[in-house]
């Protein structure tokens, strides 16, 4: 009966995160009941008969509930699975500790049989049982520098022990000591410094070693001290050395270290240097990556020569699998490398150890209530397709990351709980999880299935009257037999008046069902894409592979593909819904989104015409308001102007207006002249909006006083008489310039001609020339 109702209890908080939810129907391809179902977790299908008009697809009997109620469809006659949640294992919380039977998490099984995408929330139950026992292994670093270390934790038995008892009733104890791999760069491999490592002057000194069990976990305190003192001191070159190795072997070797089922197991690691990791070993030659296998013989570590260090990942996985929560103690110069580790290694906890580890002791206690104070539920791999949260019900609840929750300051026998919400995001076969608290044996498995099957109330006709006495009704659509076609097997292959038919399939006249289906019975039957996909549409004109992608995804991952268009998920937008719905980067000082002036998307503002990003404050391209909002100011402010007989109708919505006599600071300063010429002085301030202003308006404005007609027309005669008289000189002055330009010319052309002195090419001299001889000249 209690089992019952604790089963109705969740089933109902499941269900109350999903009413704050809107509900979606994003439907691809349709062609069955099973298709509707499996497209989102709020498509519902509609099996009453008749429910679709003459000559429309039957995907129309897929949608959301509050569609098909209101398109007519009866609810009884809607097929909608439900999640089922299933109790199978819930044994109560125990109050003290009983070997073998102490159970600190409840419930311990349970069946999950979903709808996808449909999420259901549970509740698990946590209570640390007092008294519960505690193994603890001490793993100590014994190069050289841990010398005077060693000799102190010789003498920490009684007090480690009493501090345990503190705890538990029911405590444990082993020792493994550790240095490095005995290869070179790590260890000087002369065969003396493999025998002898230490300074030449300690006698005692045990030859060079990777890890070394020395104690299986023990409840005896005198077997502790006899153990611990046999050891020695040991050494090697590099600073670094081989703690991954060591706390490795010391997981995964869990029959040769001692870990009881029922206990918590910590494993303290003290040090004073760095660590190797993976990757390290190829600089002594070894390749092979660690394998996380158990690998000793006569208690010692036998691949440390051969084997590479495990990186912080497989370690981290191999503490978590085996329910080992390591304490780091560590000197002061390593406490930041560690602390760093830490962070990668879940419940775990550093602590910084004294010159000569001392204080270990204390150390540990305050380390062991850290990590016991702290709950931390989560996880193993999940199935493909499977998405788990927490959420803590607790005073004190702790930072968590995607796949865990964590509770605070938790004590001992205080019981605390766990909202779990699970979601299939696909159909699936029945897979199982687990989920537990780190450092915890106890675990609840949870087995899940999907419900991606309809089962409707079908009637047993084989040829029903519905289907033309020539098919059965499946989920209210016909099921044809052979021969026939049509949403009502109306139409036997081979009809006569295919030229119809076949019109129907043309979109504007077009390829028949767009070259990707065939036309039957004047309806489109798509083919399937190169995927496997179908094409879809009236007329096979869409398909869900041709969408924009984002970072290689389709819809970028976070949206379906429909009919060439991203159809997001709820909180992404984008052409291919890569952004996070969020007004957060267009919100002004103002709180306003993007001043009014554009609208908010991917996060940033698309302003209109003219506003520049990124909030649309400023518009360098738009018309000075100055000169446009002044026709409003004159009649706002004055009474006066073009606006003057509907002012209010034309300027009162987009100016919010005050007369002052003196200006406080607004955005801008204007100074125009009115339609009376006079100067009005106002200042404009952009409001959120497009066409939002706020004026201060001047009171007064500067308007020029009235002239005298008589100076003006005399004024005027005797300007223009003024005006003719310069006219009339400048055109003197303009031909005199003329003359004498051209007197100077000619006077320069006459010095510069020169007379011929040649002969005259038409004059002959004479032919005879006579003279008297008698004639003297005189």
């Amino acid at each position: 009966m209690d089992q019952c109702l604790l089963f109705l209890l969740l089933l109902l908080m499941g269900r109350n995160g999903l009413c704050q939810q809107e509900e979606v129907c994003s439907k691809s391809v349709i062609n069955s009941c099973n298709d509707c179902i499996r497209s989102g977790p709020y498509c519902v299908w509609c099996q009453q008969l008749n429910f679709t008009k003459a000559g429309e697809q039957e995907a129309a009997r897929c949608d959301t509930q509050t569609q098909l109620i209101a398109r007519g469809c009866k609810m009884e006659e809607i097929i909608s699975p439900k999640d089922h949640l299933i109790i199978v294992k819930n044994d109560p919380l125990s109050n003290s500790f009983k070997q073998q039977e102490s159970v600190q998490l409840t419930p311990q099984k349970i069946q999950l049989i979903l709808r996808p995408e449909l999420p259901i929330t549970f509740r698990v139950s946590f209570k640390r049982v007092q008294g519960y026992p505690v193994d603890l292994y001490y793993l100590m670093d014994l190069s050289y520098s841990m010398k005077d270390d060693l000799e102190n934790v010789k003498e920490l038995g009684q007090d480690l022990f009493a501090a345990l008892n503190k705890i538990t009733g029911h405590a444990q104890i082993g020792f493994g000591a550790f240095v490095d791999k005995t290869v070179l760069p790590y260890t000087n491999t002369n065969k003396k410094k493999l025998q002898k490592p230490c300074d030449d002057n300690d006698q005692q000194c045990q030859a060079a070693f990777g890890y070394r069990h020395v104690l299986s976990m023990t409840p005896r305190e005198d077997e502790f001290k006899i153990k611990v003192k046999e050891q020695f001191i040991s050494g090697n070159l590099d600073s670094p050395e081989g703690s991954l190795d060591a706390m490795m072997q010391a997981a995964v070797c869990g029959d040769k270290i001692g870990w009881r089922n029922s206990s918590t197991r910590l494993i303290v690691l003290t040090t004073d240097a760095g660590f190797h990791m993976a990757g390290d070993g190829k600089l002594a030659g070894i390749l092979e990556p660690n394998d996380e296998q158990c690998h000793m013989e006569y208690n010692l570590y036998t691949k440390s020569s051969e084997m590479d260090y495990p990186s912080v990942g497989q370690l981290a996985m191999q503490l978590e699998k085996n329910n080992i929560q390591p304490i780091f103690a560590v000197t002061k110069n390593m406490e930041t490398v560690y602390k760093q580790l830490s962070k990668m290694i879940p419940k775990s906890e550093v602590g910084v150890l004294s010159s000569n580890s001392n204080n270990v002791v204390q150390l540990i206690e305050s380390a062991y209530n850290r990590l016991s104070s702290k709950v931390t539920v989560t996880h193993d791999n999940l199935p493909d397709n499977v998405r788990v949260t927490y959420t803590p019900i607790c005073d004190h609840a702790g930072l968590a990351g995607d796949n865990e929750g964590v509770c605070d300051n938790v004590h001992v026998e205080q019981e605390i709980s766990f909202n779990v919400t699970v979601t299939a995001l696909s159909c699936m076969e029945k897979k199982s999880f687990t989920i537990r608290p780190l450092g915890i044996k106890d675990t609840l498995t949870v087995t899940l299935s999907t419900n991606c099957e309809c089962k409707c109330d079908d009637p047993s006709d084989r040829n029903h009257t519905h289907c033309k006495e020539k098919g059965r009704v499946s989920c209210g659509i016909c099921s044809c037999q052979e021969g026939f076609v049509g949403q009502f097997c109306e139409c036997a292959i081979g009809d006569k008046d295919e030229r119809t038919l076949r019109a129907s399939c043309q979109r504007q006249n077009g390829t028949e069902c767009e070259g990707r289906g065939d036309c039957v019975c004047g309806r489109c039957q798509c083919h399937t894409t190169e995927s496997g996909s179908s094409y879809h549409g009236d007329f096979c004109e869409c398909d869900d592979e041709h969408c924009e992608k984002f970072q290689n995804k389709l819809c970028g991952g976070k949206g379906k593909c429909n009919c060439d268009r991203c159809e997001c998920n709820p909180g992404y937008e984008g052409s291919a819904c890569q952004c996070r719905v969020s007004e957060e980067g267009c919100r002004t000082l103002n709180n306003t989104v993007c001043f009014g002036r554009g609208t908010c998307k991917c996060n940033r503002c698309e302003c209109k015409e003219g506003y520049q990003q990124p909030r649309c404050k400023k518009c360098p391209g738009c018309p000075d308001p100055c000169q446009t909002k002044l026709n409003c100011i004159e009649c706002l402010g004055f009474d006066s102007g073009p606006f003057k007989k509907n002012c209010s109708m034309a300027c009162s919505k987009s100016i919010y207006h005050e007369m002052v006599n003196q200006f406080t600071k607004l955005n801008q300063q204007c100074q125009q002249k009115d339609s009376e010429g006079c100067w009005v002085k106002f200042n404009l301030e952009q409001l959120v909006g497009d066409d939002n202003y706020r004026a201060e308006i001047l009171k007064q404005r500067d308007c020029p006083e009235p002239h005298s007609v008589t100076a003006i027309i005399g004024g005027s005669i005797a300007s223009v008489a003024l005006i003719g008289i310069v006219l009339l000189m400048l055109i003197k002055l303009f031909i005199y310039m003329k003359d004498l330009k051209e007197f100077r010319k000619f006077e320069n052309e006459k010095k510069k001609s020169k007379w011929a002195n040649a002969d005259n090419p038409l004059f002959q001299n004479a032919t005879t020339t006579v003279s008297n001889p008698t004639f003297t000249g005189e």
